[in-house]
């Protein structure tokens, strides 16, 4: 087993840390959230006094963290990089832009150490659960090194390719769950004005063309999938503001490289319409009642 330094416990790293732990691992723990560490010390974790005090002495440091700009000053400004051992690996699990990743990257090798972009899908209940799916980005080397640890966190470890590859295949995941989580829902409504039955639609399509995970695991309204934060008054899961801000991340990456994706561009537009609505904080999928009209 080994000691991680583990930096960032909200929603997600929280549950991840735990089951860290759970597998038997030594967990030195950072974040800015007071309650957050001391939920995490309570389940078996050391607290750190700074970034740079959870990055040294370590095998690995994880971080899970909201945005690019949070990743950068963890690792540079903070001191991550520069405290932590000759050798360290950084398995960096925040969705952030690819350039960013790659820079990350190029600074981790700078200072001799390994370093993979690990971004997972799954939202709060598979990182609960342990079944998270991680897409890794780094050196051959560098994800078997981080293949073990990640699997005591989730049910998938995927090399997806060389630096910023894992945050690549992210945001381009993300992309076809924000669209399909659209479609979804505007069936389910035009099913209600045709007087069609939820519960009926989804009988049909979940076993038809129409199948999709958006429909079949995170079915947008209360019934047809009793686990969907449908049934939960629409409580994230997977908060409408995350899934718009992986939206931008996938339309710049989408400007940057000339690739033509309307239907990606359609959904940022309609989750910022949903933001506006001062709805950020519910699950992405509560953006069928802006379609309803509610």
């Amino acid at each position: 087993m080994a000691t991680i330094g583990f930096i960032g416990l909200g929603n997600m790293g929280g549950p991840m840390a735990e089951n860290l732990l759970k597998a038997g691992h030594k967990l030195r723990v950072f974040d800015l959230a007071k309650a957050s560490v001391d939920k995490a010390v309570a389940a078996g974790a050391t607290a750190a006094a700074s970034v740079a005090e959870a990055a040294k002495g370590v095998e690995a440091v994880i971080t899970m963290l909201p945005a690019g700009p949070h990743v950068r000053a963890v690792m540079l400004e903070e001191g991550a990089l520069a405290n932590a051992d000759k050798g360290t690996l950084f398995i960096e699990c925040s969705t952030i832009d690819v350039d960013t990743a790659r820079a990350m990257h190029g600074a981790a090798a700078e200072h001799g150490m390994e370093m993979v972009d690990a971004p997972v899908s799954g939202g709060t209940t598979g990182a609960a659960a342990a079944t998270l799916t991680f897409m890794v980005g780094g050196s051959e080397s560098a994800y078997e090194i981080a293949r073990p640890i990640c699997e005591n966190m989730g049910k998938a470890v995927v090399h997806a390719g060389g630096a910023g590859n894992g945050q690549a295949a992210k945001i381009c995941n993300n992309m076809i769950l924000g669209v399909t989580m659209i479609g979804v829902c505007e069936a389910l409504v035009l099913a209600e004005k045709l007087g069609l039955d939820h519960q009926k639609l989804y009988d049909i399509s979940s076993q038809s063309s129409g199948a999709c995970w958006s429909l079949n695991t995170y079915c947008p309204v209360p019934g047809p999938v009793p686990t969907s934060p449908a049934n939960n008054d629409y409580k994230p899961g997977f908060a409408a503001a995350m899934m718009e801000k992986d939206l931008k991340l996938a339309q710049a990456a989408a400007q940057s490289t000339g690739a033509a994706t309307p239907m990606g561009a359609a959904a940022l537009a309609l989750y910022g319409l949903f933001l506006n609505a001062g709805q950020g904080e519910k699950d992405f999928s509560g953006i069928i009642k802006m379609i309803r009209g509610n």
